[in-house]
């Protein structure tokens, strides 16, 4: 049986949002007339999931303006023309993690769809200017957004980030909402106490933490990306990334970029990237696989970046 709720409104992104399913991750959008770019709400997915997985065979299928996926024992999700979420519930599936399919997936997908590079990482702001962090899941991009945050910088996004290009070429990223998601090693390394945050619906080691104090909810210059990597290296690294490596970065980071092929934006995704490259400082940020480094790393991104630290 299908939920029905009030629809709650919300931006991100730079997105106004309507949703029948609570995000209270994201900041309300009160007063928005009938200026919607987003529609989240339950509807019955199983015929149309039927239909289309049995022709393909996989646990997702995607279109030129339609992307579904199946999460089993979780739920049916269907992301279309860059304008709708809507999700199908299974039994017993918990609201807790459809949201994280929701705000992870399904929003890289709607960004996809709208034309719109979402990068996997976490982007903070320095001097009136963007700097991303990306990398492999694990590899301490949150963790670095988050040692930066303690020195007075202000966070953009956390998981995914939104970048766009004005006429002039110039590359913007978008603020998407005040949280993180930092495991329990990377609290300990804070000296933050687990039981203050809400863990993760799937992962009980890893938590949600607000930063409603050091959001900045501005949209900001891009000015660059770091690439963190973790090497059999005995200390920490930088190097710039030259333009032969770019792309193939650019594309690796894409978050969800197996959608990019089906969805008909394989040359989107090279124009896109081949012009935001070209304006842009990109690096590769090497750490010891098993030291903690994260404050030696921020000082190395803002001496790189020849910012002074605000502490």
């Amino acid at each position: 049986m299908l939920h029905t709720i009030k629809s709650i409104a919300y931006k991100a992104f730079g997105l106004t949002i309507h949703s029948d399913i609570p995000l209270p991750e994201l900041q309300s959008a009160p007063n928005l007339g009938t200026s919607v770019d987003i529609n989240v709400g339950y509807a019955d997915l199983a015929e149309a999931w039927l239909g289309e997985s049995s022709a393909a065979g996989a646990s997702f299928v995607c279109t030129k303006n339609r992307v579904m996926f199946r999460v089993p024992e979780l739920a049916i999700f269907a992301i279309e023309n860059g304008t709708r979420i809507s999700v199908f519930p299974e039994k017993n599936g918990e609201e807790d993690r459809i949201r994280l399919y929701v705000l992870g997936s399904c929003m890289g997908a709607i960004l996809l769809q709208r034309r719109i590079l979402p990068l996997h990482g976490s982007a903070i702001v320095v001097d009136h200017k963007a700097y991303a962090f990306v990398g492999h899941s694990g590899h301490g991009k949150s963790t670095l957004a988050s040692a930066l945050l303690q020195r007075g910088y202000r966070l953009l996004t956390d998981d995914v980030i939104a970048v766009t290009l004005d006429e002039q070429n110039t590359p913007f990223v978008t603020p998407a909402y005040p949280q993180q998601k930092l495991w329990q090693e990377s609290l300990d390394v804070f000296g933050m106490n687990s039981v203050e945050y809400r863990p993760l619906a799937d992962r009980e080691t890893k938590y949600a933490i607000p930063v409603k104090e050091q959001f900045s909810n501005a949209k900001v210059p891009l000015a660059g990306v770091f690439e963190l990597v973790k090497s059999d290296c005995d200390k920490i690294r930088v190097q710039p990334i030259d333009r032969l490596g770019r792309l193939p970065l650019l594309y690796l980071h894409t978050y969800r970029n197996l959608l990019l092929s089906g969805s008909g934006l394989t040359q989107w995704h090279f124009d896109f990237t081949a012009r935001l490259s070209g304006y842009i400082d990109m690096y590769r940020l090497e750490r010891p696989l098993y030291e903690s480094t994260v404050h030696e790393l921020a000082e190395l991104v803002l001496s790189t970046i020849g910012a002074e630290d605000n502490r």
